[in-house]
């Protein structure tokens, strides 16, 4: 059964934007392509229904992910009848995406709690599905039927509709500007994205480095700000407190959930935001983890105001760089990107 609930995909379609889809008939290749995808910051991720026996490669890959990494939202496409629906829900399908809308699907997908996305080419067939109870349609082919002026056109008079457009979404700026300019929710997008070149070569940074620059255009397009947040606060050991019992203080009095690390302990509960306590450099001040939505243009933005920056941490799934000047309090403060 689905890991995820339909709000939880809902949700996290629409948070990160993008919708990458694909299909190998290499399990071991898929899993790499997958794993790829998400360093690069694509969380939601659909596997087509088009090759011989690709259910015997669904059903070996969503096992391995579900122990590999956890937060990955795997889901099924080209999905047409009510059968192949429910060989995948049963399989652990979180979402079913469909080329066509197939009423018995949205009824399956209703019954069993699951996220149904049909491809819908008319403005007749959005309003069936939504009375199915689907909440973001699929537009396919997007380009076919007048990319994103056909949008923009249902959304006039119905601007409470949520659309999904796939084919026709390119990995270029200014596509994907002109799709989320006209009021997408998200876009789905498979070779543009998972290219053939990168897939041979078995280039799978290259592939990451592709998600996370498709994933900044898509941030871009919809002028969400670039310093989103405070991740974490860094605390530090005292002549009165080690990292330990600093640690043990959050979770007996407040219930978070401590977590140790080679070199500090993460508390956390389940709002966003977290504490770190280092278990070094006792008596300094705090440290501050601003989160950012692009590292790359979070470092030129303050490079352009004549603030310094020391050599910076780069991971396929962290990107990290400290100020080399404090607060005025005299607190350091990093930035911090998460795939």
């Amino acid at each position: 059964m689905a890991r995820f609930s339909r709000l939880q995909v809902w949700n996290k379609m629409e948070e990160v934007g993008l919708v990458p889809l694909f299909y190998h008939g290499d399990v071991e290749i898929a899993k790499k392509i997958v794993e790829a995808l998400s360093a690069g910051g694509a969380k939601v991720i659909e596997f087509t229904n088009r090759g011989d026996r690709a259910f015997e490669v669904f059903r070996e890959l969503i096992v391995q992910l579900e122990k590999s990494d956890p937060s990955i939202i795997l889901g099924v496409g080209s999905v047409l009848d009510p059968a192949t629906a429910g060989l995948y829900i049963n399989l652990g399908a979180n979402f079913v995406v469909g080329s066509v809308l197939n009423p018995e699907v949205a009824k399956l997908c209703n019954r069993r709690k699951v996220a149904y996305f049909p491809g819908c080419a008319s403005a007749s067939e959005i309003s069936l599905a939504e009375e199915l109870g689907v909440e973001i349609c699929k537009v396919f082919p997007g380009s076919q039927l007048g990319g994103p002026g056909f949008v923009k056109a249902i959304k006039g008079p119905c601007p409470w509709t949520k659309i999904m457009p796939t084919g026709g979404v390119e990995a270029k700026y200014e596509n994907l500007k002109a799709w989320f300019d006209a009021g997408v929710s998200c876009v789905g997008m498979g070779s543009d994205l998972v290219r053939k070149d990168l897939v041979d070569a078995q280039d799978w940074a290259g592939l990451t480095a592709l998600t996370a620059q498709c994933l900044a255009w898509v941030r871009k397009a919809r002028g969400q700000a670039i310093y989103t947040g405070i991740e974490h606060v860094g605390l530090y050991p005292t002549s009165k407190a080690s990292a330990a019992e600093i640690a043990a203080w959050y979770e007996r009095v407040f219930g978070f959930k401590s977590k140790e690390g080679t070199s500090s302990y993460f508390l956390s509960g389940k709002g966003p935001g977290r504490i770190e306590v280092m278990k070094a450099e006792p008596d300094r001040p705090c440290h501050v983890a601003v989160l950012v939505s692009d590292f790359e243009a979070a470092v030129e933005d303050l490079k352009a105001k004549g603030i310094e920056l020391l050599e910076p941490n780069i991971k396929p799934t962290v990107k990290a760089v400290y100020l080399k000047e404090p607060d005025p309090a005299g607190n350091t403060v990093h930035l911090l990107w998460l795939a």
